[in-house]
C-alpha cells in the first residue's frame, strides 16, 4: 500500500511538472504571438493612433494590449488557421472539410452564449441569433465551409471593432498621478525627506517655489503664489499666506511655505472630486454605434425571410438569406471605414480614442468650452506699466525680467517674453547678487532691485502710493495680474498682465457659428473676465463662477434641451462634464484626469483643428451612408434571387464578396487621397513635442 501511495504521490507530482511547462510553454507562445500582432499586424490598422497614445501616456513602450484586444487577436489567429485548412480541404479532399467542426463551434461558443442572453433574458432576435443559426445549420446541413468562412468574418470584424474601442482608457481615473515621489516635512526643527505615501495628518510639510503641493492644508509660515487653475480654473495665481487654506495638485509659483497637512491621499479635494469623477455614469458606455443598431436591428426580419424562403429554395436557399444580411457586411465595412478616418485625424495631430465619438460629433449643435487654459494660453500678456517715480518703461521692464530670469513660472515668461519683444538687453547678475524668498531680490548698479506681489512690497516695509488702490482695483475686476517693483526702497512700478486669448480662439468660434453651432463658455473665473472673453469672442452665452459639479449640471441641462453637447476642457475640474458630455474634447499636456476622461485629444495642443474634426466627420458620416447602400443592394438582389430565381448558398458566397469588395475600396478611399502622412514615430514626436508646455 506504501508503494502504491508513493507510486501515485510520484505520478501526481510528474504531472503537475508536465502540466506547468505545458501551461508555461502555452503562455510563453501566447506573449510571442500578441507580441507579433502588436508589432507587425496592428501597424497596418493604423499605428500612429497607438503612437499618440504612448506619448500621452509618457511611455516609451506600446501601449498595453487590453483583455477584449487579446481574445480578439486569439480568436482571429485560430480562425484564419481554420478557414485555410477548410480552403485546402474543399480544394483538395472535400470529405476532410468534416476536420473544421471542432474549431469552428468552439469559436462560436460566444456566439451562442449571446444568442441565448439575447433570447432569453432579453428577450429579442439579435444579430447573435443570425450568427448561431447560421453556423449551426450550416454545419448539420454540410456546409463546413460556409461555416469556417462565417467564423473567419465574425472573428475578423470584432479584431476591427476592438481597434476602434477606446481600451486605452483606465477604469478609474487617477488625479494624483503626477504627484511628487518624496515630501519634506519638519522634524525637531529639520527638513527631512519622506516617502509621499508617507506623509500623515498634521505633519508640517515644505513646499518650495516649483514644486506641487502634496496635501490639502493650512499655510504655518511663508507666502507663495499658487497656481489653482487645474483645480478651480482661476486665471489668476492665488496668492496665499499664514493662515490661509492650500489644496493638493495646486503647484506653488514662487516663494516657499511651511503647511500644516489636513487632508492627505484620498481624503484631499482633488482625490474626493476624482471619486466623483470615477463614479460619474458616462454617457460613452451605453453609446451603441448606429451600425449595431442597423445590424439588431436587421436581424428578425432577415430570419423571417430566411424561414419564407426554406418552402421555395430548400437549406440552401435559407443558408443564403442569412448570409445576405445587411449585418455581416457592415460588421466589416464600419469599423474598416472608422479605423481609416481615426487614421486620417492621428495624421492630422488628433487622436480619437474611440470611434463612436467620430460618429457622435458630425451631430453635435453646441460646443461648450472650458475658459482657462483651453480659450485662453497658460502664460499671460503684459500689457501695462505704470510708473510712479519717473523711470521709464523699458527701464522698468529691465529690472522686471533681470530679476525673473532665472524662474520658470509662466509670469516670469511673460516678463521675458515682453523684454525680448523690446530688445532689451538684460545685466548679468551673479549669485550673490540674487536671492529668491517670497520675492526676489536682485542687486544692479548698487541699487536693490525687489520683484513680486503687493504682499511680498508690503513685507519689505516700502510704502505704497495712493494711485495703486485705482489700479489694483480695476485690475482685480478683470482678473489681471500685477508684478510690483521696488527700487531701494521705494515703490517704482507696476507690470499689469493680462491672460492670453488662445491666438485661434476667435476664428473657430466664428467657424462654428457658421456652422450654426451654438458656442458657451463656462469658467470657474469672476464675471468680468469670463464676460470680456465671452464678448471678445462672440460666444452665444457664459457662466462664470462655476464650480466643477456644476459644469457637469449645465452640459446635462443643455441635452434635456435636445442639444447635442461637446465639452472642451483641460483641468481636473473639467473632467465630471468632460465624462457627462456627448462627445468630449480635451488638448495634450492639460491635466491627467482630463486627457484620461476625454475621448479625442488635441496633440498639438491647439484648437485650430476643431472645426477641420467636424467636418472630417461629417465625411465619415457620408462614407458610412455609402456603406450601407453598397451593402443593401447585393442584399435585396440576393434574397430576391433567392424567391425568384431560387439562388443558393454559394451565389449568395459571391455576392456577398463583390459587395465586401466594393464596400473596402468605399472605406480606404479617403485615407488614400489624404495628403497628410506621417510615417515614423521620429516625425510624429517632433511634431507633438514643439511645445514646451509642462503637464498641469
Amino acid at each position: 500500500m506504501f508503494i502504491e501511495v508513493c507510486f501515485l504521490c510520484v505520478g501526481l507530482h510528474a504531472a503537475s511538472k508536465l502540466y506547468k511547462k505545458i501551461s508555461e510553454k502555452i503562455l510563453k507562445s501566447d506573449t510571442a504571438y500578441q507580441d507579433f500582432i502588436q508589432k507587425k499586424i496592428d501597424p497596418f490598422f493604423g499605428n500612429i493612433r497607438d503612437q499618440q497614445l504612448q506619448t500621452l501616456s509618457h511611455t516609451e513602450v506600446l501601449p498595453k494590449i487590453s483583455k477584449e484586444e487579446k481574445d480578439a487577436n486569439r480568436r482571429l489567429g485560430v480562425a484564419s488557421v481554420n478557414l485555410s485548412g477548410a480552403l485546402v480541404c474543399k480544394l483538395l479532399y472535400p470529405p476532410l472539410l468534416i476536420t473544421t467542426i471542432p474549431v469552428t463551434l468552439w469559436l462560436c461558443l460566444r456566439h451562442f452564449k449571446n444568442a441565448y442572453r439575447s433570447l432569453f433574458k432579453e428577450h429579442r432576435i439579435s444579430i447573435a441569433v443570425l450568427d448561431t443559426i447560421l453556423v449551426l445549420w450550416g454545419t448539420l446541413a454540410h456546409y463546413f465551409f460556409v461555416g469556417a468562412l462565417s467564423i473567419f468574418l465574425f472573428s475578423l470584424s470584432e479584431k476591427l471593432l476592438s481597434k476602434t474601442r477606446d481600451n486605452s482608457r483606465k477604469k478609474l481615473i487617477n488625479v494624483f498621478s503626477q504627484h511628487p515621489c518624496y515630501v519634506w516635512i519638519l522634524v525637531g526643527g529639520s527638513e527631512v525627506e519622506i516617502p509621499f505615501e508617507q506623509l500623515k495628518t498634521d505633519d508640517i510639510v515644505v513646499v518650495n517655489a516649483g514644486e506641487i503641493i502634496p496635501a490639502d492644508g493650512t499655510i504655518t509660515s511663508g507666502i507663495a503664489s499658487i497656481d489653482q487653475r487645474a483645480l478651480t480654473g482661476e486665471s489668476q495665481p492665488a496668492e496665499k499666506g499664514t493662515g490661509e487654506q492650500v489644496f493638493a495638485s495646486t503647484i506653488v509659483l514662487s516663494g516657499k511655505i511651511h503647511m500644516r497637512a489636513e487632508k492627505t491621499g484620498q481624503e484631499t479635494v482633488a482625490v474626493k472630486l476624482g471619486e466623483i469623477l470615477n463614479h460619474t455614469t458616462e454617457y460613452k458606455t451605453t453609446l451603441e454605434s448606429k451600425t449595431e443598431r442597423i445590424v439588431d436591428w436587421s436581424a428578425l426580419p432577415t430570419l423571417v425571410l430566411s424561414g419564407l424562403a426554406y418552402p421555395v429554395a430548400g437549406t440552401s436557399g435559407s443558408l443564403a438569406v442569412l448570409l445576405s444580411s445587411i449585418g455581416y457586411n457592415m460588421r466589416i465595412l464600419s469599423p474598416l471605414s472608422t479605423l481609416n478616418f481615426l487614421c486620417i485625424t492621428s495624421q492630422d495631430g488628433i487622436l480619437i480614442k474611440d470611434g463612436r465619438a467620430l460618429e457622435k460629433l458630425a451631430k453635435i449643435d453646441t460646443v461648450v468650452f472650458d475658459k482657462t487654459g483651453t480659450l485662453t494660453l497658460e502664460q499671460p500678456l503684459m500689457s501695462n506699466i505704470y510708473s510712479f517715480n519717473g523711470l521709464s518703461d523699458n527701464v522698468l521692464l529691465t529690472y522686471a525680467a533681470a530679476a525673473e530670469c532665472r524662474q520658470e513660472h509662466p509670469i516670469s515668461r511673460a516678463i521675458l517674453v515682453a523684454a525680448g519683444e523690446r530688445k532689451l538687453k538684460l545685466p548679468k547678475i551673479d549669485d550673490k547678487s540674487y536671492e529668491v524668498g517670497y520675492g526676489i531680490r536682485v542687486i544692479l548698479s548698487d541699487q536693490l532691485i525687489r520683484v513680486g506681489s503687493k504682499r511680498f512690497i508690503e513685507m519689505e516695509n516700502i510704502p505704497i502710493p495712493s494711485e495703486m488702490e485705482e489700479i489694483e482695483a480695476k485690475c482685480g475686476n478683470q482678473g489681471y495680474s500685477l508684478v510690483l517693483i521696488a527700487v531701494n526702497e521705494e515703490l517704482a512700478g507696476v507690470i499689469e498682465l493680462h491672460p492670453a486669448t488662445r491666438p485661434e480662439s476667435k476664428q473657430v468660434i466664428r467657424q462654428l457659428r457658421e456652422r450654426n453651432i451654438m458656442t458657451y463658455i463656462i469658467s470657474g473665473d469672476q464675471e468680468n473676465p469670463t464676460q470680456n472673453l465671452a464678448g471678445e469672442l462672440g460666444t452665444d452665452r457664459y457662466f462664470p463662477n462655476t464650480l466643477p459639479e456644476q459644469k457637469a449640471e449645465i452640459v446635462e441641462q443643455l441635452q434635456q434641451e435636445g442639444k447635442t453637447v461637446c465639452f472642451v476642457g483641460d483641468g481636473i475640474n473639467d473632467s465630471i462634464a468632460l465624462k457627462k458630455a456627448d462627445v468630449s474634447i480635451s488638448l495634450r499636456g492639460a491635466a491627467t484626469a482630463a486627457t484620461d476622461t476625454a475621448q479625442i485629444v488635441l496633440m498639438d495642443e491647439n484648437l485650430k483643428c476643431l472645426t477641420h474634426l467636424i467636418g472630417i466627420a461629417e465625411k465619415f458620416e457620408n462614407n458610412q451612408k455609402k456603406n450601407l447602400m453598397i451593402t443593401v443592394v447585393p442584399s435585396i438582389i440576393c434574397i430576391g434571387g433567392v424567391f425568384l430565381m431560387h439562388f443558393g448558398i454559394y451565389t449568395s458566397i459571391i455576392l456577398y464578396y463583390g459587395s465586401l469588395f466594393a464596400g473596402i475600396l468605399n472605406s480606404t478611399k479617403p485615407l488614400l487621397i489624404n495628403p497628410k502622412k506621417i510615417d515614423s514615430l521620429d516625425e510624429f514626436s517632433q511634431n507633438s513635442l514643439k511645445s514646451n508646455r509642462p503637464p498641469a
